[in-house]
């Protein structure tokens, strides 16, 4: 780097996302306190376990295909042509973002000291992996098998929401250009396939034991930490802002883009290289959040557990357009999301038996899918994104944003690529007899033989102390 001024730009964009990754670990920190508070005593170090070997299983496999993913199939099965080698420097054969950057841009094993992005981007990327498998490792408590955790949380996290990614999160996806999809901070390609998943394996994994009477009402089995619950969701709030952080370009000339040859424009964008603020969306996040929690206390008539989990379910509701939101409309969003979330959830926990032991699917997967609907209305005829405002291929343009668009890009989210992945692959692992533990094991618990085992290093220590 030659130049002062790129120097300074590169430097900083480099920190700036190696500090929302630092912020995204407290979301993974957050969800294993919450889980843990939400799950009983004797499934405690099982639940933990779980959550701690997502990290490594999700990180190797994002690492060797899922990057590649997202930068591989932005165009779906050839739905529209790329942009990205014709009307935009951001991607080149030799640039360090691209499917192949970690075999193209540096030696194996090798750092590679011309490359300040690409490793912090792959980081905040992988961040977004972790929260989808999370998402799903909390609606399955207290009677997934470990094995079977493993295989959905890759299949979730380093291929499925992946695939979403490329599709609709990427400035180059076919439905942003065929669509006019947009979703800035993910209520769709993160939380919306991720509870759409958790639901489809919940169908074939069934509820825990005691879930339900003879008669088939529902009992509740609430939180046993309620104070750990609450610490969690506020920790996960915390991350959250490093989540938003890390789906925005931090500073990115949009002089030449927008056909102002010669003249500089510096300014954040979001991920489709729309402008945007953090002021603004800092704003929006509060706005969204507070609603959320307003309409939760409501609507559960102050249950604690739905309160705090209702913030977070503002907070996604409005998060497809809260780079381009009034905050008052983010606040209203948030509400809405929160009430139709916590009414299906109950409606469908007792029409159809199932068993969400956190309302993962209620908070991230109802929740994203109606505020990506809302979206489409409240953001009609705005750019889906910042090269939507030239001619992009063969004369046409991107399609802009529409209450169509982003209903179809809904189901595709929650339904296409999230329900029914994860219903297929559940029914693949329960035809193996290897996807829910025995009734003798959640009986006892899953900690079953490590409190055993500590039982007897009790014992063994009180004997040596007589």
């Amino acid at each position: 780097m030659t130049d002062q001024l790129a120097a300074l730009t590169t430097i900083f964009t480099e920190f700036y996302y190696w500090v929302t990754v630092v912020l995204m670990f407290l979301i993974h920190v957050g969800f294993c306190m919450y889980e843990v508070g939400a799950s009983r005593y004797k499934h405690h170090q099982h639940t933990l376990m779980k959550n701690t070997m997502l990290i490594p299983l999700v990180t190797v496999t994002w690492f060797l295909f899922g990057w590649w993913i997202y930068w591989a199939f932005p165009t779906g099965p050839g739905l529209a042509p790329s942009i990205m080698n014709e009307s935009t420097a951001l991607i080149t054969d030799e640039s360090a973002f691209s499917a192949t950057w970690y075999t193209a841009t540096s030696e194996l094993m090798a750092i590679n000291l011309g490359d300040h992005i690409s490793g912090v981007f792959w980081a905040a990327f992988l961040l977004f992996s972790w929260t989808a498998a999370s998402i799903v490792s909390g609606a399955i408590i207290e009677r997934i098998t470990t094995f079977a955790f493993g295989i959905l949380a890759i299949a979730i996290g380093s291929v499925f929401w992946t695939i979403d990614a490329a599709w609709g999160w990427h400035f180059d996806g076919w439905m942003l250009k065929l669509l006019g999809y947009h979703d800035a901070y993910a209520s769709g390609v993160i939380h919306a396939i991720a509870g759409g998943f958790a639901l489809g394996v919940l169908v074939v994994l069934g509820p825990r034991i005691g879930k339900f009477s003879s008669s088939g009402e529902p009992r509740n089995i609430g939180p046993r930490n309620p104070w750990l619950v609450t610490v969690g969701l506020f920790l996960i709030y915390t991350g959250f802002w490093g989540f938003y952080a890390a789906c925005n370009i931090p500073i990115f000339d949009l002089g030449p883009e927008y056909g102002m040859e010669g003249i500089s424009y510096w300014t954040a964008t979001n991920i489709y290289v729309t402008p945007t603020t953090l002021s603004g969306i800092t704003f929006n996040f509060l706005m969204s959040l507070s609603g959320g929690l307003l309409a939760g206390y409501w609507i559960a008539k102050g249950d604690p557990f739905w309160t705090y989990s209702s913030g977070l379910a503002g907070v996604i509701c409005a998060s497809a357009g809260n780079d381009l939101y009034h905050p008052i409309q983010s606040m209203i969003i948030g509400m809405i999301g929160v009430v139709i979330a916590y009414k299906l959830h109950y409606w469908v926990e007792r029409k159809f038996k199932i068993d969400d032991a956190v309302g993962a699917v209620a908070v991230h997967g109802y929740a994203g899918f109606v505020g990506l609907v809302i979206c489409g209305f409240v953001l009609w005829g705005y750019p889906s994104s910042g090269y939507s405002v030239g001619a992009m291929w063969d004369g046409t343009t991107y399609a802009t944003i529409n209450p169509l668009g982003q209903f179809i890009g809904a189901i595709i989210m929650f339904v296409v690529l999230g329900l029914i992945p994860g219903y297929v692959i559940a029914k693949v692992l329960h035809g193996m007899g290897k996807l829910r533990i025995p009734r003798e094991v959640e009986i006892a618990g899953l900690d079953y033989e490590m409190m055993e085992a500590a039982k007897e290093d009790e014992k063994a220590v009180s004997s040596a102390t007589r």
